[in-house]
Order: C-alpha cells, then sequence, then structure tokens
C-alpha cells in the first residue's frame, strides 16, 4: 500500500499468492477465506477445522484430513485470523469482506458448496449413528451444530443437483437424525407448543423441507411419491401448518397442489394452518388457503380463538403498522361463514382484542357489523371500551392507538362508558393507570362517568395515576402520569386524600413513585 496500491489491489495480490502456493494448501488457503466470509455465523477454529477436513463424495470423515487451525491460518497468508476476544475465526479486517463482495466471481457457488459439505458431513455414518437423544452434542463433531442448522440457509441461497440429491438422503428417516433435534426443536418450542424436552421430535422428510423454505428439495420429494402429504409430527404439525407458520409462501402453494391435501388438519392445539397464517398477518397464504374450497375459515382451537381472534395477535407488543391486520382482517370478515362476534373461552371478542391493541380502522370495520356486540363483556367483566381504554400491555403510540377506538365507542349509545368489571374497575380507572391523559379527560367530559369509583382494592382513579405499580417503565413514561393526575385533581368531585383499603392515599403512592413529581396533592 505505501506503493500507492488501494487496499482491494492488495487483497488480490495476496489471493494470488495463496493460489500459487503448492495445491493442497492453496485449496486450504481459499476454502478458509470462503468459509469465513460466506457462513451464517462466526465459526470456531474447531468447527473450521472439520469442515475443511470433509471430503466431497467420501463416505467419513478421516482425520488424517483435518488440517489444525494453525495449519489453515498459515495457508490463509494472514487474511484469515482467530479474534482474540471471541475466539471466532474472522477475516483480517471488514474491508476484506467488502472486498470479496465487491467481485463475487472470487467464488464459485459458494454456498451451494458450503451446503454440499454440511451434507455430505451430516450424511456420514458416525454422525447418522448418533442418538438424536444426545444434547447438547458431542464434543467430537464440533461441526454438528452448524452444518444442522445452517445447510438449508446456504442451500436457500444457491442449490445444486448434488445439493439436492445429498439433502434427499439425509431426509429420508430424517427424525432419527440427530440433526433434526438441533434443527427444529428450538423453533417448536418459540412456537408455544408444549413440549416434553426428552421426547425426540417427529418430523417428516416434508416437514423438513417445508421448514427449511428450499423449493427444490421440496419438489423434489414430492415427484418421489411415497411421502404422506397430511402426515403429522410433533406436536401434530403437518407440511403445510409447517411452512404456512414460518412464511414460506411457495412452499404453501406447491402443497396446497397436491392432490389430498386437507388444509383444515389441526395441531395439537387445535389450530389450523389459517389459524397460524392469520396470526403472521400473510396475506398471501391467508388468500391461498381461503381459496381452497373445502377450508374451515371458522375454525376454533383448544381456546376458543378463530383465526379471525388470531388475527389480533400478530406484533401488537411493538405496534407494528396496523395495515397489514387490517388486510388479514377484511379478507375473513368478507366470508359469510365467518363469525365476526366468535368469544374465546375467556370471553374474548375480536372487537375486544383490536380495541385493546388500539386498531382504529378494524373497530370501525367491525361496528360496522349489526352482528358484533359493541359492549360484551369477557370472563373479567372488561367490555371493548375497558380494553382500549387500558389495555395491560404498553402501546407506544398511546395518543393515536387507545384514544382514536374510546373516542369510536364512546360515540355509540349501546356502550356503556362507566361499566365495572369484577375488580371494581372502570375504564376511567384503567386509563388513569396506564396513563392516558387524552382517555382520562374524554371519559371525564361524560355526565354518566363517576371520577372517584372505587374498585375491589378500594383505590380510585387517582389513586392509580398517582402510583400505577409498574414494573420497570419506559423510560418519560411519568410524564404521562403527571397529566392524568393534574386532569383528575381538577375535579372537585375527586377527593385528593381517599384512602385505600390497604390505608394508603394517591400522595402515598406517589411517594414511592415518581409518576407526581412536582404536582401538588
Amino acid at each position: 500500500m505505501s506503493s500507492g496500491q488501494d487496499v482491494g489491489d492488495v487483497y488480490a495480490a495476496t489471493m494470488e499468492r495463496i493460489g500459487a502456493q503448492e495445491k493442497d494448501r492453496a485449496r486450504l488457503g481459499m476454502e478458509a477465506i470462503m468459509w469465513v466470509a460466506y457462513s451464517e455465523r462466526p465459526l470456531s477454529p474447531e468447527e473450521l477445522c472439520e469442515a475443511l477436513g470433509v471430503e466431497m463424495g467420501s463416505a467419513g470423515l478421516e482425520n488424517d484430513n483435518v488440517p489444525s487451525i494453525r495449519t489453515i491460518l498459515n495457508c490463509g497468508l494472514g487474511l484469515v485470523t482467530v479474534d482474540s476476544s471471541s475466539s471466532k475465526v474472522r477475516l483480517v479486517h471488514f474491508t476484506l469482506q467488502e472486498h470479496i463482495q465487491a467481485n463475487p466471481t472470487l467464488f464459485c457457488s459458494p454456498h451451494s458448496m458450503i451446503a454440499e459439505v454440511c451434507l455430505t458431513y451430516l450424511n456420514f455414518g458416525c454422525i447418522r449413528d448418533l442418538s438424536p437423544a444426545l444434547r447438547p452434542p458431542p464434543p467430537t463433531a464440533p461441526f454438528l451444530e452448524y452444518a444442522s442448522c445452517y445447510w438449508g440457509a446456504h442451500a436457500r441461497r444457491q442449490t445444486s443437483t448434488s445439493v439436492i440429491s445429498l439433502s434427499l438422503k439425509l431426509l429420508d428417516g430424517f427424525d432419527a437424525h440427530i440433526s433434526c433435534e438441533l434443527l427444529l426443536r428450538k423453533e417448536y418450542l418459540d412456537s408455544g407448543l408444549n413440549s416434553d424436552q426428552n421426547s425426540p421430535i417427529e418430523c417428516t422428510a416434508l416437514q423438513a423441507a417445508a421448514f427449511l423454505d428450499v423449493l427444490e428439495i421440496m419438489v423434489s420429494l414430492l415427484k418421489i411419491n411415497k411421502w404422506d402429504v397430511n402426515a403429522t409430527g410433533s406436536f401434530g404439525i403437518t407440511a403445510l401448518m409447517l411452512a404456512t407458520k414460518m412464511g414460506h409462501g411457495a412452499i404453501v402453494k406447491v402443497l396446497l397442489e397436491q392432490e389430498g391435501v386437507d388444509p383444515n388438519i389441526v395441531d395439537d392445539l387445535g389450530r389450523t394452518a389459517l389459524s397460524w397464517a392469520a396470526e403472521q398477518w400473510d396475506r398471501g397464504i391467508v388468500q391461498m388457503l381461503l381459496e381452497q374450497g373445502d377450508v374451515n375459515p371458522d375454525n376454533a382451537d383448544k381456546s376458543g380463538r378463530t383465526p379471525l381472534s388470531w388475527a389480533f395477535e400478530g406484533n401488537t407488543w411493538w405496534r407494528a403498522s396496523e395495515e397489514p391486520c387490517s388486510e388479514v382482517v377484511k379478507m375473513l370478515l368478507e366470508r359469510n361463514d365467518v363469525n365476526p362476534d366468535s368469544a374465546d373461552k375467556r370471553g374474548r371478542t375480536p372487537l375486544s382484542r383490536a380495541a385493546r391493541n388500539g386498531y382504529e380502522n378494524i373497530v370501525r370495520m367491525l361496528l360496522e357489523r349489526t352482528d358484533v356486540s359493541p359492549d360484551i363483556t369477557d370472563e373479567d367483566g372488561r367490555t371493548p371500551l375497558s380494553w382500549a381504554a387500558g389495555p395491560g400491555i404498553w402501546l407506544q403510540d398511546t395518543n393515536k392507538g387507545s384514544h382514536s377506538v374510546v373516542k369510536i365507542l364512546l360515540e355509540r349509545n349501546d356502550v356503556n362508558p362507566d361499566s365495572i368489571d369484577k375488580s371494581g374497575r372502570t375504564p376511567l380507572s384503567w386509563a388513569a393507570w396506564n396513563g392516558y391523559g387524552g382517555v382520562v379527560q374524554m371519559l371525564l367530559e361524560r355526565n354518566d362517568v363517576n371520577p372517584d369509583t372505587t374498585d375491589g382494592d378500594g383505590r380510585t382513579p387517582l389513586s392509580w395515576a398517582a402510583g400505577p405499580e409498574l414494573e420497570g417503565p419506559f423510560p418519560d413514561c411519568w410524564e404521562l402520569y403527571k397529566e392524568a393526575v393534574k386532569i383528575l385533581l381538577e375535579r372537585k368531585n375527586v377527593n385528593p386524600d381517599g384512602a385505600d383499603k390497604s390505608g394508603r392515599t394517591p400522595l402515598s403512592w406517589a411517594a414511592v413513585f415518581p409518576s407526581v413529581q412536582s404536582v401538588r396533592l
């Protein structure tokens, strides 16, 4: 570089020097760079050594073929190193990664090559003989976890006839392979499907292909014509259900085209593929499923929830855009065989859930229906207005969400603005608890709202605004509570010194929680 070459020229010259080494050293150096540059996560030295020791077409791993990390680093002529802090192999500098990305012809089909190495390794007899019950993987097979979890990711990026052939070999009897456990157990547990940690994962080849989302592999499997497309694995999940849950639309399309496929099979939770698609807000998959003539769009699962009910669940904590949810809800409501007011076993209706999430457009959509009850109570005695006023979760955009929904509901003559739930709390109490000053103001403008109602614990709306008992409140949220406290204190019929059943006053609560600092009680 001191002679005028830029960093790209230096890297190119160094790679030429690597390629000019003795044949095996040149191969080892370049393949090491390829693996580090294109791996899905950083590799440990042991993982990289074993990966580079896999010989394509071999039946097993020869220990003599596994290089040492020192040999690998020497063959890389300084372009590959081991990070001292993480103990992971990395490229010498991030600019080398940029250089490789800017020159994609440096390596021919790197992802399919990596996938082929992973599959060759997983098909070794010594790996197939490992018990699926081994947890964690044995230290004698350091490459096993990476090969199991990431061969599909590489195959999705690039595949080849060799990759397809090796994957078909692996997937035949996949539920008896240790890589099935490594690949699927975490996904199944994260799905909310209860699992016996000691029982092995049951998974057909079609289910594995549906999970991996490699269309060429799925098509090749279906051509074999030995698989039951409706077969269920662990937790009663079918290939269609798994592809739906993962959002793999192309796989769903192929499976729905198969003769005899049943979209109405339920898993151990009583949920269908449509139920999972609705929760994911996947408009394309929902549409494909609804176009099936025999699909049941209103199937209730074991909790009494229908696909319409599950549509309000996706991404609610982060207050994602309402638009994708609205589109899925609209698709379902256009069906004559969907009940828009179905209550689950907790008594919660779609309107209740939409109000809870602050979905203004969906609330309007539901209230336009004559078969929707706007003031229905659930098992806790809470109405849609109660949930809109105080959802029990932190909505980042409170004024836009709950404020608008409360306004819509209060415009209805058949909505009680002062309903009392089973804990004795009113919509005003819930709004005060959440610090929703705008909602508190709107409710207090009504003549039929009692601003000083006490609940089952003797607490008033002012008490809840002064001491909401929030655990780990979001930064700066206390300003919202100050506003709610001020609004309530302006009312002459609010007792600022009312004690609850534990003898605590609003001032007592405020001494613990900083919600009313600078507000004089």
